[in-house]
């Protein structure tokens, strides 16, 4: 869409919906028109929400959950240990335990057992007493442990929303939007909300034959819908089409501080304000994270499910614990992957940043690899090397398929084991692969995207001045959202501004005042600069006007609620 169909757009919604012309804009360049509009500015579920059905196996899977459940069986929750995975097993944990199923749960630990489902793990269930066990945002390539578990006789549902491979795994059903013979549109699904879907089916499914009575009520699905927006968000999914309608309902629950784990999380970590996706993202997620990546996996999914607010407290405050040590181990690797990556220079030309290093953290490798995306505008795989044989975690741009790129590396003998989705991926590789693995990825890659350097480059949605960025302004485009993947929070530029006061904060951030031609003034923060170009030219502006690029926020900081721009990038005036 051209500038002038922008514009002519705009006029249209901000004339219709009362939107300001900024406001317009920003859905007007997001291809939201006067027909789609009304549905973007009130997302419903009752619009949005498909017949869970539609999925492949789905109402296989549901059938033998229908089964389970009214023959008194014990349901096995086997799940990852991220978000996704903590969020998706306390949805079933929770609608389990309100119908009064045994339920047994598996978190698998990163470092002992790795991800996804393994045999061992599964045996133990079946002995344990399970006859039917639901993996997870995990078991959409684990042909062999589940080969194994039904030889132990213990059934397997998949739910899953990674890449899939043409030939299925034993299991008595896969439920998968990503599965290779799949046709939903439904593709960008985080585990959760597929997870969300099957609750959907089975509620029905269970309402239908009669099993919901006045003693034994049916659960509230709606009341998990924060446990959806938790893992949909944090999973980085895109947040259009139902996602983003997941998210904004999930929302609502959660300002309602209906679960006891995420209230006491939301309190530990000092958010006071009406919760948005940033603190799903960027708050709560990584505390829940931390469990399953140098804690104890099970950590985040027993804050979840707990509904004892002194346990609740007690969960809370070790999480935050280890997220604050992560963070001092993930600062350890990631100044030694930039060190390597710098050698290499992966600063140039066209191939993704590998790195590896005996000793790091496996736990934090996937967020190191986010790190070097950033910083280096392409494709970035971080590897922990231990004996000869590598964890691996990767993230990819948008364009760049790394799921189906790890796949493959894997059914040319590549790797030892690997999968993920689009944005994701995680593999296990030998050392004395790594050279051939890193040839491999340069080669498809390259045929995608050429062989031209990436340059990064800043989509600016508007221009804005310091006195048009007003706390009503920025209220306006929070209605907007909410934000993330696939749906960007909006980035402005501040023209010809001066910088007043820029210092320091914390250890690498900066913060600033900024004022323009026009007058007023606005506090600026820009996070993680300190030693790169950027915060190199902020300090030294000095009075000297700098055009400034970044989004634009309320900051609650001592319950002022003052416009804030988080400062994105710069460039003299």
């Amino acid at each position: 869409m051209g500038d002038e169909q922008v514009e002519r757009l705009a006029l249209g919604l901000s004339q219709r919906f009362g939107l300001p012309d900024l406001c317009a804009r920003v859905l007007a360049s997001r291809g939201v028109d006067l027909d789609t509009a009304a549905l973007w500015l009130n997302p419903s579920l009752k619009e949005h929400l498909p017949d869970p059905s539609h999925l492949k196996d789905m109402d296989r899977a549901v059938d033998r959950l229908v089964r389970a459940i009214r023959d008194g069986e014990t349901i096995a929750v086997f799940g990852d240990y991220d978000v996704d995975g903590a969020t998706s097993s306390a949805l079933f944990l929770r609608y389990f335990r309100t119908l009064g199923v045994t339920t047994l749960l598996h978190i698998p630990d990163r470092v002992e057992e790795g991800y996804g489902p393994n045999a061992p793990a599964l045996r133990s269930l079946k002995q344990r007493g399970a006859s039917l066990c639901v993996t997870v945002d995990c078991g959409a390539t684990a042909h062999e442990p589940l080969g194994e578990a039904a030889a132990a006789g213990l059934d397997v549902i998949v739910c899953d929303h990674h890449v899939g491979e043409p030939a299925l795994p034993p299991a008595v059903a896969v439920v998968n939007p990503n599965r290779f013979d799949e046709e939903s549109e439904h593709t960008t699904l985080a585990a959760v909300g597929v997870s969300f879907l099957m609750l959907v089916a089975l509620n029905r499914a269970l309402r239908a034959a009669g099993y919901f009575t006045e003693a034994r009520p049916q659960p509230n699905l709606l009341g998990y819908l924060d446990l959806v927006a938790l893992g949909t968000v944090a999973d980085v999914v895109s947040l259009t089409g139902l996602n983003r309608t997941l998210v904004s309902q999930g929302l609502k629950i959660l300002a309602q501080r209906g679960n006891p784990g995420l209230a006491a999380l939301a309190d530990i970590a000092g958010v006071s304000e009406k919760p948005g996706a940033y603190h799903l993202g960027f708050v709560l997620g990584p505390r829940i994270n931390a469990g399953g990546r140098i804690g104890h996996a099970f950590d985040g999914t027993r804050l979840l499910t707990t509904d004892d607010p002194d346990e609740a407290r007690g969960l809370a405050i070790a999480l935050d614990k280890m997220n604050t040590d992560r963070k001092a181990l993930e600062a350890e690797v990631l100044a030694q992957a930039i060190d390597q990556a710098e050698a290499a220079g992966h600063g140039t030309g066209h191939g993704p940043v590998l790195v590896a290093g005996e000793g790091w953290h496996p736990g934090v490798i996937g967020i190191v690899a986010s790190r070097l995306k950033e910083r280096y505008n392409r494709p970035a795989l971080v590897v922990a090397l231990d004996d000869g044989v590598g964890k691996g975690s990767g993230r990819s741009l948008s364009g760049i398929d790394l799921g189906s790129l790890i796949i493959a590396a894997r059914q040319e003998g590549l790797l030892i084991a690997g999968g993920g989705h689009k944005m994701a991926a995680g593999f296990t590789v030998a050392q004395d692969a790594l050279t051939a693995f890193q040839a491999f990825l340069d080669r498809r890659i390259a045929a995608v995207i050429g062989a031209e350097d990436w340059a990064p480059v800043q989509a600016v949605d508007a221009q804005v001045t310091v006195k048009g960025a007003s706390a009503h302004f920025i209220s306006a485009l929070e209605g907007l959202g909410p934000y993330g993947a696939g749906n960007p929070e909006p980035r402005f530029v501040l023209p010809a501004l001066v910088l007043d006061k820029v210092e320091a904060m914390g250890k690498d951030h900066l913060r600033c005042f900024v004022s323009g031609a026009e007058g007023g003034k606005l506090k600026g923060v820009a996070w993680r600069v300190l030693g790169t170009p950027l915060g190199d030219a902020l300090l030294a502006s000095r009075g000297r006007p700098m055009h400034l690029v970044g989004t634009l926020r309320i900051d609650p900081w001592g319950g002022y609620n003052r416009p804030q721009l988080t400062i994105q990038d710069a460039a003299w005036a």
